[in-house]
Formats: structure tokens, C-alpha cells, sequence
């Protein structure tokens, strides 16, 4: 991924008045580009897949990027310069004036780029409660779950009825699988003529010395990768493990990453000696370093609305053993690039485990063909023309 320019970029806070006229902002338009849909992509969270998106978009739209600081800050490298980008300082929820004042301040910058439809990543305590009020321009909803998950105390903050405050007021509604389709009709009686699904973006952007990568895997190592909360089913790996080195005794499991408290899973591990352990935030480098180290990537959900690891797994060329629930089995391919197993049944897990760790040439077969649907079902540019798309129907949809 080639490196790119310092974007456009101003800074809103939750204080401040909007200083960028409408004038200004338009003044960074192409005079060959006068017809692009001019669109807003807001998003309180997954600062990278935004990233992501807002690139392919890019490519034959008018684009708008606003994210919070600390979202966009780590991977500004990787932006388009095409891209308009506008970082916020999104106070605390438990400033509610503060908040308002940032809400406004966000709605004033979309109103002065003029733009044709406004993309919101779902969803945001404050912003939920006052953006159904804003009727001036179609918006279109990225829905990456309907119901929160089993211990993510994190989405919790925000109360369901707030999230589906939000939910409601889309014109159209965009879900990554047919699973969360069903659950956006089941769950919020959203009407199925409004809801589009689009591929994923992998959730990931890397500096271009990250890129030479997959060379480190040694054959035996098993990664777990994310947010460590009850529905990702780390206990399920963790009861696998004997059944696994039984068969493979030099097999390594690493767990990186971090969530609820890890000493109920150490409590668990039958032979400790068997695990290597991050329980921290996981930086880039420490990622990369992760991802080239793996041999396969162990997905044990119990849910599964929506998974980041995946596209990052195929990014790096890794084989994908998951269960199979929510949307999981439309991103891996079982015994194309990855294997599927029932959820909760950590024999199952194990046997799959071991098959991808033993079968001579398997685990480079399912990865490499992971690396190639990474790069074009989910290539940022195919994924951004479905998203225009989508902008289309939403457009047609409120004129009538």
C-alpha cells in the first residue's frame, strides 16, 4: 500500500464554531469531478475500516471524513488526499453540553460541504439522541449489530433504545452479511426493501514496511486475535488445547489482545506452558508481529455479528478456523479459505485445528486463497462502487 500525502484535515471541538465556509471546503473540488456525489462519512469508531472505505469512495465520489482524534490520528498515513479530513474531539458521555455542543458542530460541518447524503457508522450515546431530528439530507446507516454482545460492557455505555433511536431514522440501511440482514428485520422491523448488504473493508492499514509479511510462521502457532469478551469463546480454545498438543506437542497458542478480566481463563488452562499471553492493547508493530508469526487464526465465537479479524487474517495470508455462527460463514469459506466448525464444542475445535496444523500444504492453500478474496471481494474500491450505490437508491428514495 503505497504511502499517501498529508490529507485536508481541521479539527472540531465540541466548543468551537465551525471555521471552514462552505466556500472553502468546495474550493478543493475538481472542476472534472462537479458531478461526484458529494458524501459525509461519520463514525464515532472503527477508525481504520473508515479509513478504508473513505479511499475507495474516493475514487469516484466527494468525500468527507469525520472521525475522533484518536481514531484518525494513528492511521492518517493511509488516507487518500482526496479525502476531506475533519477530526473530532468527542468529550466525555457524561458531558452532556459538551456533547451537544460537538453534535452541532458536526452537523454544521456537513451542511457546509453541501453534501448529497451523509454515511453514519451506527452508533454514538449523544450523537443517537439528536441526529433523527435531522431530516435535511438522506442518511444511510452502517448496522455492524442490532443487539449488543454477551459482555461488551464498552457498546453497553450506550442503551439499546439509543441505538435503536438510531436505527430507525436510516433512509437505508447497509449490513456486511445476510445474517445481520435477517436480524435487522427480525430484531428492528427495519423493511427488507431498504437494507443493502456490502462486503466488508478489511479493517486494517498498514505502513508499507508491514507489507512484507507471512514469512515468520513457524507451522505450530495458533492465534487468537481481539477483544477478549464472553461471546468471542476463548474458553472453547482454551478447553481444546490438551486435545491439540496431544496430537501436535510443540503447538503454541497466543492470545493478544484485551477485554474483560483474564484471570478466569488462566483458572482454566489445564497446561499453561502451552499459551503465550498479551492481555494488553495491541499496537501495529505488535500486530504485524502477531499476524507473520501465525500458522492458523482461531475465530470460537458464540456470536459473531461482524468480524474485523478475518479481513486482517486474509490480509496476511493466514488460514481462518471459525464457528459457525452470525456472519462468519459467509466470510470464511470453509475448505476454501479457512475450515467451519459448530460453535461450543471444543473437540470439533481442536480437530479442525490440527487438521489445518498437520495436513501438508493446507494451511498455505486456505490462506492463499483468503489473500486473494481479501484483494478482491473486499478491495476498498469494489466495496466503495456497492456503496455508491447504495447513495443512489437513498437519493432516489427521498426525492420520491
Amino acid at each position: 500500500m503505497p504511502l499517501s500525502p498529508q490529507p485536508l484535515c481541521r479539527k472540531v471541538t465540541g466548543n468551537s464554531a465551525v471555521t471552514i465556509a462552505s466556500q472553502e471546503l468546495r474550493s478543493t473540488r475538481g472542476n472534472d469531478n462537479l458531478e461526484s456525489v458529494r458524501v459525509a462519512l461519520l463514525s464515532f469508531n472503527f477508525g481504520q475500516y473508515c479509513i478504508r472505505l473513505a479511499n475507495g469512495l474516493a475514487q469516484e465520489a466527494d468525500v468527507l471524513l469525520l472521525l475522533p482524534s484518536n481514531q484518525a490520528a494513528p492511521y492518517r498515513f493511509g488516507l487518500d488526499p482526496r479525502v476531506q479530513l475533519v477530526e473530532l474531539d468527542v468529550p466525555r458521555l457524561r458531558q452532556p453540553l459538551r456533547q451537544s455542543s460537538m453534535v452541532r458542530a458536526v452537523l454544521m460541518r456537513i451542511r457546509d460541504f453541501d453534501a448529497d447524503v451523509v454515511h453514519y457508522q451506527a452508533g454514538h450515546l449523544w450523537f443517537n439522541l439528536i441526529w433523527p431530528f435531522y431530516r435535511s439530507r438522506p442518511v444511510v446507516l452502517t448496522i455492524h449489530e442490532t443487539r449488543h454482545h454477551a459482555g461488551d460492557l464498552i457498546s453497553a455505555k450506550t442503551p439499546q433504545w439509543v441505538m435503536d433511536l438510531g436505527y430507525r431514522r436510516a433512509d437505508r440501511i447497509i449490513v456486511h452479511g445476510e445474517d445481520l440482514r435477517r436480524a435487522v428485520i427480525s430484531d428492528l422491523g427495519r423493511p427488507k426493501g431498504i437494507i443493502d448488504t456490502v462486503p466488508p473493508v478489511p479493517d486494517i492499514v498498514l505502513r508499507e514496511t508491514a507489507l512484507d509479511r507471512g514469512k515468520q510462521d513457524d507451522g505450530r502457532t495458533i492465534l487468537f486475535f481481539g477483544r477478549i469478551w464472553p461471546y468471542k469463546g476463548l474458553e472453547y480454545l482454551i478447553r481444546a488445547e490438551p486435545l491439540i498438543t496431544e496430537r501436535v506437542p510443540d503447538a503454541r497458542i497466543v492470545i493478544a489482545g484485551q477485554g474483560e478480566e483474564f484471570a478466569k481463563y488462566r483458572a482454566m488452562m489445564v497446561n499453561p506452558d502451552h499459551f503465550e499471553i498479551h492481555n494488553e492493547y495491541v499496537s501495529d508493530p505488535d500486530l504485524v508481529r502477531h499476524f507473520s508469526r501465525a500458522t492458523v487464526v482461531v475465530l470460537p465465537h458464540v456470536e459473531a455479528s461482524i468480524s474485523g479479524v478475518v479481513g486482517v487474517a486474509y490480509t496476511f495470508g493466514k488460514p481462518i478456523v471459525a464457528t459457525a455462527v452470525g456472519i462468519l460463514p459467509e466470510l470464511v469459506e470453509h475448505r476454501r479459505t479457512g475450515l467451519i466448525v459448530p460453535p461450543r464444542d471444543a473437540r470439533a475445535l481442536a480437530e479442525a485445528i490440527v487438521e489445518v496444523l498437520t495436513a501438508d500444504g493446507l494451511a498455505h492453500t486456505l490462506g492463499a486463497a483468503g489473500r486473494d478474496r481479501v484483494e478482491t471481494a473486499f478491495d476498498p474500491v469494489s466495496v466503495g462502487r456497492q456503496t455508491l450505490e447504495v447513495y443512489e437508491r437513498a437519493l432516489v428514495s427521498r426525492r420520491r
